[in-house]
């Protein structure tokens, strides 16, 4: 996008962590923001502090594993905007388990959110994207988009479905005014481990420790608005990430090899 001044963005998962840094960035590029979360106290919070600098907030206490309460959310921005330009598909969770461990019922609560989320969001709010003279979707995968690694299965099939879901996409919008992106991060230090569910202390304990001692959301945030800026149709977000990626493509068994080497002196 040329400008992102004046703009809307919609950002689900708005309230904390990559989704709030997200709208902090935006926010000083000058854009409005419509910010969607589950977590209606955590809102009123953000837009209260976004809303001290001048920007223009609205909150919305959305599902977005909820088709009805997505499909009824467009209306509601463009009651509060009168436009939308950017969305922002970031909300997500994540289940620390074995399959064999996994619950069915924990596989359908981050499928809905992680995957249907995205579906949800780039459905029902295309047609108004569609309608401006520039508009950009941001899905948000993950380095585990690219590998799968024990104990995130349901996390790795849903980020690689973003990401299949994104290029496909991309084809799809090619000569239209809507562009999109899929950002693949590193480990990111947000407060996904307060919605975690794990059947193992020690895999959480682990993940939360890896978690504290990752980067910042905001360097999530920096890459999403350079992808909106340069329309983009994918960014990698730190150095694992990268390495994930390249090792797949140069080594597509070996990486799975050496993973479970280590794993195994462990």
């Amino acid at each position: 996008m040329r400008q992102l001044k004046g703009r809307v963005a919609v950002i689900t998962g708005g309230a904390s962590g990559v989704g709030r840094a997200t709208a902090d960035a935006l926010a000083a590029k000058g854009c409005a923001l419509a910010l969607v979360d589950v977590n209606g106290e955590r809102l009123e919070s953000a837009a209260k502090e976004l809303s001290a600098t001048g920007t223009k907030v609205s909150t919305h206490v959305v599902d977005v594993a909820n088709a009805q309460e997505m499909e009824a959310l467009p209306a509601a921005v463009i009651a509060e905007h009168g436009a939308v330009h950017i969305l922002v598909n970031n909300a997500g969770v994540s289940v620390s388990a074995t399959f064999e461990d996994h619950s069915l019922e924990d596989l359908q609560w981050i499928i809905g959110i992680n995957l249907w989320g995205v579906i949800h969001g780039c459905k029902f709010f295309l047609p108004e994207l569609k309608k401006a003279d520039e508009a950009h979707i941001v899905n948000i995968s993950s380095m585990f988009g690219f590998i799968g690694v024990p104990s995130q299965s349901s996390y790795c099939a849903t980020k690689f479905a973003v990401k299949g879901f994104t290029e496909s996409l991309w084809f799809e919008l090619q000569d239209t005014n809507v562009g999109i992106t899929s950002i693949h991060p590193g480990g990111v230090n947000t407060n996904i481990h307060e919605t975690m569910r794990s059947y193992d202390d020690e895999i959480r304990d682990a993940t939360v420790a890896g978690l504290a001692q990752s980067r910042p959301p905001s360097a999530v945030a920096e890459a999403i608005v350079q992808s909106i800026e340069k329309k983009k149709l994918r960014a990698i977000v730190g150095f694992e990430a990268y390495a994930a990626d390249w090792l797949k493509r140069i080594l597509p068994v070996s990486t799975h090899k050496l993973i479970a080497r280590r794993l195994r002196r462990a």
